[in-house]
C-alpha cells in the first residue's frame, strides 16, 4: 500500500502550512526507522494511512520525525511518541497520545473536526 499522507518538514510548520489548509490536519509525531521506530509508532501507521484514504474528504494526515526535528513538536508539548495533533483552522483542536484502535482514532476525529 503506497502512503497517501505525507512527511512535514519544519519550513512547513513555520510558514502558512497549518493557517492555509483547507481541510482539518491530523499530524502524527513519530521516532525515525533509524532508530527503530516504538512498537505503537509501527502499529499506528498502516492505521493512518487507511483512515487517509478513507476520510480524504474531510481531513489530511500528514507525519513528522521528531528525530530530524525535535524542536517544533515541543512547541505543542509533545512528550511522547506517537502523538497525534489534530488542528483546525490554524489552530491546535486536540490531542492523542499513543496507540489506540482505528475505531477509537476515527471516533476521535469526528468529535473535533
Amino acid at each position: 500500500m503506497k502512503q497517501r499522507y505525507s512527511k512535514l518538514e519544519n519550513q512547513f510548520w513555520s510558514t502558512s502550512g497549518l493557517n492555509g489548509a483547507a481541510s482539518p490536519l491530523i499530524f502524527l509525531i513519530r521516532g525515525s526507522s533509524v532508530t527503530k521506530k516504538s512498537g505503537p509508532c509501527k502499529q499506528i501507521g498502516p492505521t493512518l494511512e487507511e483512515i487517509s484514504t478513507e476520510m480524504s474528504n474531510e481531513i489530511t494526515i500528514a507525519k513528522h520525525n521528531i528525530d530530524n526535528e525535535p524542536n517544533t513538536p515541543t512547541k505543542y508539548g509533545v512528550r511522547g511518541i506517537p502523538t497525534m495533533l489534530l488542528f483546525k483552522g490554524g489552530e491546535l483542536k486536540a490531542t492523542k497520545v499513543g496507540a489506540t484502535t482505528k475505531s477509537n482514532i476515527v471516533s476521535w476525529i469526528k468529535e473535533n473536526i
